[in-house]
C-alpha cells in the first residue's frame, strides 16, 4: 500500500473523534457551572481541578492508544524502532493510564462527596447492579481474553488475523463487554460517595470510550480480522 493510503488509514475517523471530544467537553463543562458539581476539595485541590484531571486522563489515554495502535498497525514504527520491547513498553503506559481512571474518579468522588443524598437501600441495589457485570467482565477478560490482547497485541502481532473472536464468559453475550459492562465500575465511586461530579465524570468516560470504539478500534478490527 502506498504511503498516502496508509496515512489516510492512520487518520481514519479521527476528525469525528476530535468533533466528539470537543462536543463532550463543551457539554460536560457546563455542568461545572452548577454549584453542587464543584463543591468540596481533596488533598488541597478543588473538585474542579480533580474533574479536569479525570477527564484529561481519559483523553490522554484514548489519544495515546489511537496514536500508537495506528503507528504500529500501518507503519510498524514501534517494532521497527524498539524491537521486542515495543509492546511491553506500550503496555506499561497503557496500564498506567487505564488504572488511573478508577483511581482519579474515586479521588473526585471523595472531593465532591455528599453533593447529593441517595437512600441507603437504593445505593446498595445500584452498587450490586454495577458490580456484578463489571466483575464478571474483568474475570472474563482475564480468563478468556487475556490482558495482552485487551491492550492491543493484535496490532503488533500479525498472527492474530487468524485468531477467532473470544466467545467465553461474558463474551458469549456481547463482543463489547469491556465497554458495555467493564466501564460500569467507574460509576461505583459516585454512588458510594454520593458525588455528582464523579457520576458526571463516569458518564464522560463511558460515553467517550464508545468514540474510541467506533473511531479507532472498529476500523482497526476490520483491517486486522477482515470483519466487524
Amino acid at each position: 500500500m502506498k504511503y498516502e493510503g496508509k496515512l489516510s488509514l492512520f487518520f481514519q475517523n479521527q476528525l469525528l473523534h476530535l468533533i466528539a471530544v470537543v462536543v463532550f467537553l463543551v457539554v460536560f463543562f457546563q455542568l461545572l457551572k452548577i454549584p453542587e458539581f464543584v463543591k468540596g476539595e481533596y488533598l488541597g485541590y478543588s473538585t474542579y481541578f480533580w474533574f479536569i484531571v479525570t477527564v484529561g486522563n481519559a483523553i490522554v489515554h484514548q489519544v495515546y492508544v489511537w496514536l500508537f495502535w495506528r503507528l504500529e498497525l500501518h507503519f510498524q514504527l514501534l517494532t521497527r524502532t524498539l524491537g521486542k520491547s515495543a509492546f511491553p513498553l506500550f503496555s506499561f503506559f497503557f496500564f498506567v493510564l487505564i488504572v488511573l481512571r478508577p483511581i482519579l474518579i474515586t479521588i473526585l468522588a471523595i472531593s465532591n462527596r455528599n453533593s447529593f443524598h441517595l437512600n441507603l437501600l437504593i445505593s446498595i441495589v445500584l452498587l450490586i447492579l454495577l458490580s456484578i457485570p463489571s466483575l464478571y467482565t474483568f474475570y472474563s477478560v482475564h480468563r478468556y481474553f487475556g490482558m495482552k490482547r485487551a491492550f492491543g497485541l493484535d496490532h503488533f502481532d500479525k498472527s492474530f488475523g487468524s485468531v477467532p473472536f473470544v466467545k467465553g464468559g461474558i463474551f458469549r453475550y456481547t463482543s463489547n463487554a469491556m465497554y458495555k459492562c467493564g466501564f460500569l465500575a467507574l460509576w461505583i465511586p459516585g454512588i458510594l460517595f454520593n458525588s455528582y461530579a464523579s457520576l458526571a465524570s463516569a458518564l464522560f468516560h463511558h460515553a467517550y470510550i464508545w468514540v474510541h470504539y467506533y473511531c479507532t478500534e472498529k476500523p482497526d478490527i476490520e483491517i486486522i480480522y477482515g470483519q466487524d
